[in-house]
C-alpha cells in the first residue's frame, strides 16, 4: 500500500534499521535513532543501485515522489542516479560557496525566470551574501537564518526579512535539485515566526490621511522626516527612491526630480514631476541638509543619507487610530484615490514608474508629461484639504503661498 503522510509520522524506531515501501523502488528507512529517510532501489544495466534523497519531513512525501520520477526518467536514458549524486558531492567539496552557488543561482534561474531579478540581487547583495556568503553549502544552518532575518528585523523591516528568508529557501531548493544540497535551512525556519504575511491592500481613506499627516506634523520627529513623510505621499515614490536623493537629481527650475536608472526598481530612469507643495518642501529640505549632497542626510554624518528604517520607526512612535499599514501604502493610497477621481490610469502607472506587460506595453511609450504634472498638482492640493479637516496644529505653508510670504 502507498505511504500516507499519517503513516510515516506514525513510524516508530526499532532496535534495527526497517523499511516502509511506497512503491516503484522508493521506500522510507527508519533508523533506530528516529531519522527517517527517503532511499530509492532501482535497476540499471542489470545491477541494482542505491540513492538517499534526504530524511523526512524535510522532504515531504510529495517531493519524494517527485524525486522518484525525476529519477526514473533519468534511469530510463540510462544515467544513473547514485552516481550523479556522488559526482555532485565532488564537486560541491571544491567549488559551492554560498556566494559562488548564488551567484549561478542568479544568472542562471532569476534572470531568467524572474521579471524584477534586481530586487532578489540587493537582498543577496545587502543580508545574504554578508552574513553567509564565504560558507559551504551544507554548512548553513536554520540558526544562519534566524540570524540573518533578525537583523533585518531590528532595521524595523519584518516584511524584509520574510522575503529575505524565502529567497534562501529558493535558493537552497534548486541547490537541492542539482544535488549539491541535502537540507534546506530556510525551509527549517517557519515563516510565522518572522512575520505573517500582509495582505498587500491597504489603501488610505481621505481622511485617515489627513489624520495621519496631522499626526506626523504634531508629532515630536525632526522636521526634515515630517516633511519626507509627507513627500512620499505626494511624490508617489518608493521609501529608498527618496531616502537616497541626491541634490543633483533635483531640477528646481523645471520643478523636477530625475531619479537615475540604477536607484529604480525597473533600472530605467524616472522623472518625478513636482507639484508646487513638493517643491517648496524641496526647498525647506535643502537648508536644513547643511550642504550634504543628500536631500535627507543622516543625523551622524552628511555624507551619509538617513538609514532605511529611520522613517519606519518614525512613523511607529506616532499614536494614531488607523488601521495597519506600511510606508509603501503610500503609492496604493495615492493610485486608489487618483484612479476614483477619474484620472487616467496610463498616467497614474507612469507616475507610480510601473512597467505595463503585453501588447500594450509595447505600444505605449508616451510619458504624459503635462498630464502628470497636472495630475500631482491636484493630488498635492487634494491632500492639503485633507490635512486642513480638523487641523490644530502648525504644519507649514507650501506651495505658491509659502514662496510669496
Amino acid at each position: 500500500m502507498p505511504l500516507t503522510d499519517t503513516k510515516l509520522r506514525a513510524l516508530k524506531p526499532r532496535d534495527k534499521p526497517y523499511s516502509q515501501s511506497d512503491g516503484k523502488g522508493l521506500h522510507i528507512e527508519v533508523m533506530p535513532g528516529g531519522k527517517r529517510v527517503w532511499r530509492l532501489r532501482y535497476r540499471l544495466a542489470g545491477r541494482q543501485e542505491k540513492v538517499t534523497l534526504g530524511e523526512y519531513p524535510v522532504y515531504s512525501l510529495a517531493q519524494a515522489r517527485q524525486w522518484l520520477a525525476d529519477c526514473r526518467t533519468g534511469i530510463a536514458r540510462g544515467e544513473s542516479p547514485m552516481r550523479a549524486k556522488r559526482a555532485a558531492r565532488e564537486q560541491t567539496a571544491g567549488l559551492a560557496t554560498v556566494e559562488t552557488f548564488a551567484e549561478q543561482w542568479f544568472a542562471n534561474v532569476v534572470c531568467l525566470n524572474v521579471k524584477d531579478p534586481l530586487n532578489i540581487r540587493r537582498v543577496l547583495d545587502k543580508d545574504i551574501l554578508p552574513a553567509i556568503g564565504n560558507k559551504k553549502l551544507g554548512e548553513v544552518t536554520a540558526l544562519d537564518v534566524l540570524g540573518i532575518t533578525d537583523r533585518i528585523k531590528n532595521r524595523g523591516a519584518d516584511q524584509m526579512a520574510l522575503m529575505t528568508r524565502n529567497i534562501i529557501k529558493r535558493l537552497y531548493s534548486y541547490a537541492i535539485a542539482r544535488h549539491l544540497a541535502e537540507v534546506n535551512p530556510a525551509a527549517l525556519v517557519e515563516a510565522r515566526y518572522i512575520a505573517t504575511a500582509r495582505s498587500r491592500d491597504v489603501s488610505l481613506s481621505p481622511e485617515e490621511i489627513g489624520k495621519l499627516l496631522r499626526a506626523i506634523y504634531s508629532s515630536s520627529m525632526r522636521r526634515a522626516h515630517k516633511l519626507a513623510l509627507h513627500l512620499l505621499i505626494l511624490c508617489m515614490v518608493r521609501k529608498s527612491e527618496l531616502i537616497d536623493a541626491q541634490w543633483s537629481e533635483i531640477d528646481f527650475d523645471a520643478a523636477q526630480w530625475r531619479v537615475p536608472g540604477e536607484r529604480m526598481k525597473m533600472g530605467k530612469p524616472h522623472i518625478v514631476y513636482l507639484s508646487q507643495q513638493a517643491l517648496a518642501m524641496f526647498e525647506e529640505l535643502n537648508v536644513l541638509s547643511s550642504g550634504s549632497v543628500y536631500v535627507l542626510p543622516g543625523r551622524g554624518s552628511l555624507r551619509k543619507p538617513i538609514s532605511k528604517s529611520t522613517l519606519n520607526v518614525a512613523i511607529r512612535t506616532l499614536e494614531i487610530d488607523i488601521r495597519d499599514f506600511v510606508i509603501h501604502d503610500f503609492r496604493r493610497t495615492a493610485s486608489t484615490q487618483l484612479h476614483e477621481a477619474g484620472f487616467n490610469s496610463d498616467w497614474i502607472e507612469k507616475s507610480l514608474a510601473h512597467e505595463q506587460g503585453g501588447v500594450r506595453g509595447v505600444y505605449n511609450k508616451a510619458e504624459y508629461a503635462d498630464d502628470r504634472r497636472s495630475m500631482l498638482q491636484w493630488w498635492a492640493e487634494f491632500v492639503d484639504r485633507q490635512i486642513e479637516e480638523g487641523r490644530t496644529v502648525i504644519i507649514g505653508r507650501f506651495g505658491k503661498e509659502s514662496r510669496a510670504g
